[in-house]
């Protein structure tokens, strides 16, 4: 099949299978005579997992892990489950680091009269001008 059936199939684009191709994320397709990439239903699995390992958060080396595994028939369903749940922590601190920081800006703006005065604790406290009046609590 070719690069827009595959496409089709998983919901990624001609570019983005290109991409992944180009760095040896999946299996590489087969050149026809014609230099036409051709692919069969493994490609389209492998670029399923990691369009879904994407969409999960993923990154680019965590993936081309995946696939390893996926391609592997020796795996183990314990190193998978171990990287998923190593990709929840990952995710359980970026929340908490996301929470920090919308404490801070409300916490910013509450400090703010919002009115038409030029002074601004928002900008004071970001630029550390006069910070120590201005530090949210």
């Amino acid at each position: 099949m070719n690069i827009s059936d595959v496409a089709k199939k998983t919901g990624l684009t001609s570019k983005a299978i290109r991409f992944y191709e180009e760095k040896a994320l999946v299996t590489p397709p087969v050149r026809r005579d014609n230099g036409y990439r051709s692919y069969n239903a493994r490609h389209v699995e492998e670029l399923t997992l990691l369009r879904q390992a994407r969409l999960v958060g993923f990154n680019l080396d965590e993936c081309r892990e995946l696939v390893a595994l996926f391609n592997d028939p020796l795996r183990h369903s314990a190193d998978v489950k171990a990287r998923t749940l190593s990709k929840v922590k990952d995710i359980e601190r970026h929340i908490e680091e996301l929470n920090a920081m919308r404490r801070h800006l409300l916490a910013l703006a509450a400090s703010c009269p919002g009115d038409d005065s030029a002074d601004c604790p928002i900008i004071n406290n970001l630029s550390g001008c006069c910070a120590a009046d201005t530090q949210p609590g």
